[in-house]
């Protein structure tokens, strides 16, 4: 009893964080620019990770190695990018309802890969979730030109991924510890970014006003965003199956549509706001057990 509370907790702590991750990640561009947001985060993140779980290091067996870089891959440092790249095209609140597909992409992965258990009402609610994807897509308002969709793939790419990371953990490192699968996939991926970072330049504008203007919101997003809420993720895993815990994603559009509206002056035409409900209508029914 105390497990299943717990999760539905560490669900919706989990959709308003990675919700607002989203005008975070807006901000942080008015001063840096995709790739270098993407290594910032990553950065941010691996140094908190490794002050507060390096000791748990040694707990990752030899033969796991590869498992924590497959997870690293696909679980944080290519979204990473996609979604920072997306978000300087697109809208926070579209970029997070395409999310709002994780489930379904976790669904089929497990399915195909994964000897995943599949209902016939999941693959209903998969072809439901395909058809709002399309509809929010093509149907855009205001500045989101039929061009700037072409990033939306982005994001689909991105969803697809954490659906592989989702069934990655569930069955290969579920016996670790939370903390200790984050601290390694983010030593893991910390030289690539440091790397990627200096080739982008940043150390050349570091100094700027409007770069360190946006280091603060860059922090928070590596931080709480990405760090801590990496700890509360594999945690959810454990505790339920892989498609409840990538139904996070049904939270995250709530939260980051509210925001956009609030703060950054976002629309929806009423064909995105049906395709909006008509994705959620299929992340529901692909979860249903």
């Amino acid at each position: 009893m105390e497990n299943n509370t717990t999760k539905w907790y560490l669900l919706a702590f989990l959709g308003c964080v990675w919700g607002s991750s989203f005008i975070l990640m807006q901000l942080g561009l008015q001063g840096v620019n995709s790739i270098q947001l993407g290594s910032l985060r990553i950065l941010f993140a691996a140094m908190f990770l490794i002050v507060v779980g390096f000791k748990h290091i040694t707990q990752i067996p030899l033969y796991k190695w590869k498992y924590i870089a497959l997870t690293s891959f696909f679980g944080t440092f290519v979204p990473a990018f996609l979604f920072a790249i997306a978000l300087s095209k697109i809208d926070g609140s579209v970029s997070s309802i395409l999310n709002s597909l994780t489930p379904l992409n976790t669904l089929l992965v497990g399915l195909f890969f994964f000897g995943l258990d599949v209902q016939r009402r999941q693959i209903f609610g998969v072809i439901i979730g395909f058809v709002g994807c399309v509809l929010l897509v093509l149907f855009g308002d205001g500045e989101n030109t039929t061009e700037n969709y072409y990033y939306a793939i982005l994001i689909i790419i991105a969803s697809v991924f954490y659906g592989i990371n989702v069934n990655l953990i569930k069955k290969y490192l579920s016996d670790l510890k939370p903390l200790t699968i984050s601290t390694g996939n983010f030593i893991v991926m910390f030289i690539p970014a440091l790397v990627v970072l200096y080739f982008t330049g940043f150390f050349d504008i570091v100094h700027q006003e409007k770069v360190q203007n946006s280091l603060g919101f860059i922090v928070i997003l590596g931080i709480v965003g990405t760090g801590l809420s990496n700890i509360l993720f594999f945690k959810l895993i454990q505790l339920s199956s892989p498609v409840f815990a990538s139904s996070v994603t049904y939270i995250i559009p709530v939260v980051a549509i509210m925001l956009g509206y609030l703060f950054m002056n976002e629309t929806l035409s009423i064909v995105q706001v049906i395709g909006a409900l008509v994705v959620l209508v299929g992340v529901y029914f692909s979860s249903k057990k």
